[in-house]
């Protein structure tokens, strides 16, 4: 059908819409027709969508529906290569030339002989690309990630699909082929991320993986309604989303009987301390961790869903140790794994029989990291080399040898170290770190995450004081979401209301804790923050001012990215003249 509506060899076939079969079979079909399969990601603007779509000269954009169709025939006019608009997820609504439903587009193919097509995939190559996975663009436009059908995809060679990223990372993590055991997967992450597009599509295909789609709301609660249906066998959950399930089953718990809440408070403890032992190589396993297991552990992973899943996952941004240890303590082990766009996803993964908390784990075979330019701690730039390496970006030679070095090393822009038994620990982002007026090299999330750690009533934090003489502190706190728009609300949440009352507070709003500068809620942020104030390493790390912001980071708001990302720059920006305000008086806070 991509064909017959005149798809050229690598022009683009942009898909814009939430995660279906009609996703996947868009993307394959525009690779085996010699075209890039490219995903947009629907909360794009109309004008982010046709950076995207001129960028890749896209000759064919498929749209989920009416709402993403709007933002399409708003900008086609400036994209000189489109041939052919195609709606899939819900009957058109009027009729326009070269707008197509999915069932009239799929019929555009019968005309076209299976020679013509057989010519064109057997003129392909391993070396050319076939995907392009666009940068959620954090810090200026978004970059084209070219991946070539070696990279990540498909090709077809002696009658076999040959995906070597993803069959070496299912290997790694031991997917079973479902010849053996049928192994089951949601589908609910950004198809236009690499994450989910290695995990749903190429490593599924690879190993015959039964792939579910959530529902297109599934980040703003059904989520968990899918799992308990389909109790897939393994998970990809970026950290927001542990943490959201970390809540609501402290939430779910803090509401249990008394005797529950010890039941529930001693198989914690046993589950944690067993399963801290089992990672240093202790394989005895006590009494007292057989019976937690009967009377809660089975219990947690039925009610979340998770009753047959052994390959939990985590990626795509830092995930806390707290979080880490909640579901350690409930024998559910997340495993973190690491890499990027530009290897194609997965460069490094944890394992059940080999795994550190918060270490991303050791290499995928055939994959080597390279620690640049390390400091006495062993702390350096981590750079990957092997065969999922991308092959470039697309019409940006310059980038991409800022990204490539002569020896053909990605250096990834993040700072980490080896431990001596090889795992791999991401301790910050080089464009990220803070470097205050005396000079100070500062990684923000360690602070962020231990203030979040302290104050549970916080959701968000952010660290400033770059070129400045001391930090300071954007907060947000835990509120509800509407559910249609993903805007967040001025109500707490239920548990932000309980930590509230066990403070003697009665509010019960964002607005109202801020209006009146409530003096319990204050004094425990203010304490939270001293807590974790002492235990900085120098003073140059201490918090010294901090402000409550009136409305928590969205994806709506612009502040998080597509994998709920924080966009620094855009928070930074959006809140210029709080950020101005804690610098206005010269003297640094005593």
């Amino acid at each position: 059908s991509c064909l017959q509506l005149g798809l050229e060899r690598f022009h683009g076939v942009c898909i814009l819409g939430f995660n279906s079969a009609e996703w996947f079979i868009a993307d394959i079909g525009a690779i085996l027709a010699g075209g890039f399969a490219v995903g947009i990601y629907t909360t794009n603007s109309p004008e982010a969508c046709h950076y995207v779509a001129e960028n890749c000269s896209a000759n064919v954009l498929v749209v989920e529906n009416h709402k993403q169709l709007q933002k399409i025939l708003e900008i086609q006019h400036k994209l000189p290569h489109l041939k052919a608009v195609i709606q899939y997820g819900e009957e058109l609504k009027e009729k326009r030339p070269n707008l197509y439903s999915w069932s009239e587009f799929m019929d555009l193919g019968k005309d076209v002989p299976d020679t013509q097509l057989r010519e064109i995939i057997e003129s392909q190559k391993p070396n050319q690309c076939c995907t392009l996975i666009y940068t959620s663009g954090t810090t200026g436009q978004p970059k084209g990630v070219m991946l070539s059908h070696d990279n990540a995809s498909i090709f077809l060679y002696k009658c076999m699909w040959l995906t070597w990223t993803a069959a070496a990372a299912g290997r790694f993590i031991r997917l079973t082929d479902a010849k053996e055991k049928q192994e089951l997967v949601v589908s609910y992450l950004p198809l236009s991320h690499i994450a989910a597009q290695m995990s749903d599509i190429w490593s599924a295909m690879t190993f015959g993986v039964q792939v579910f789609f959530a529902q297109p709301d599934a980040l703003k609660g059904t989520l968990g309604d899918t799992l308990r249906e389909v109790r897939p066998t393994a998970f990809l959950g970026v950290p927001r989303v542990w943490e959201k399930m970390e809540e609501k089953m402290k939430s779910i718990g803090a509401k249990s009987s008394t005797l529950r809440r010890k039941v529930a408070s001693w198989a914690k403890g046993v589950g944690l301390q067993t399963n801290l032992k089992r990672m240093n190589g202790y394989s005895e396993v006590p009494v007292n961790f057989r019976l937690a297991k009967h009377l809660v552990y089975k219990k947690v992973r039925k009610a979340i869903g998770l009753d047959r899943c052994t390959k939990c996952y985590t990626g795509a941004a830092p995930i806390t140790r707290e979080t880490l240890e909640f579901f350690l303590s409930l024998n559910i082990p997340v495993f973190e794994l690491y890499g990027m766009s530009e290897s194609s996803g997965p460069h490094t993964m944890s394992l059940p029989h080999a795994f550190k908390l918060t270490s991303c784990g050791k290499e995928i075979t055939g994959c080597r990291t390279l620690i640049h330019k390390p400091d006495a701690d062993g702390i350096g730039e981590i750079c990957f080399s092997g065969r999922h390496i991308f092959m470039g970006y697309l019409n940006m030679e310059e980038k991409t040898r800022e990204a490539i070095d002569e020896d053909g090393w990605l250096h990834s822009g993040d700072l980490g170290r080896h431990d001596k038994d090889g795992f791999l620990y991401i301790t910050g982002r080089i464009k990220e770190l803070i470097i205050t007026a005396g000079g100070e090299n500062i990684p923000p999330v360690p602070i962020e995450d231990a203030v979040k750690d302290a104050v549970p009533i916080i959701s968000n934090a952010m660290l400033v004081g770059d070129k400045a003489k001391f930090l300071a502190m954007l907060l947000t706190l835990k509120c509800t979401v509407d559910v249609e728009t993903g805007e967040p609300g001025d109500d707490l949440t239920p548990e932000a209301v309980e930590y509230c009352q066990k403070l003697g507070s009665r509010a019960t709003t964002v607005s109202e804790i801020i209006g009146s500068r409530d003096k319990a809620i204050y004094a425990a942020i203010q304490k939270g923050i001293s807590a974790v104030n002492e235990r900085a390493v120098s003073n140059a790390q201490k918090v010294q001012k901090w402000v409550l912001l009136e409305k928590d980071f969205s994806l709506a708001g612009g502040e998080l990215g597509p994998t709920m990302k924080l966009k620094r720059p855009v928070v930074a920006q959006k809140y210029r003249d709080q950020i101005a305000q804690f610098y206005a008086d010269v003297d640094t806070p005593s």
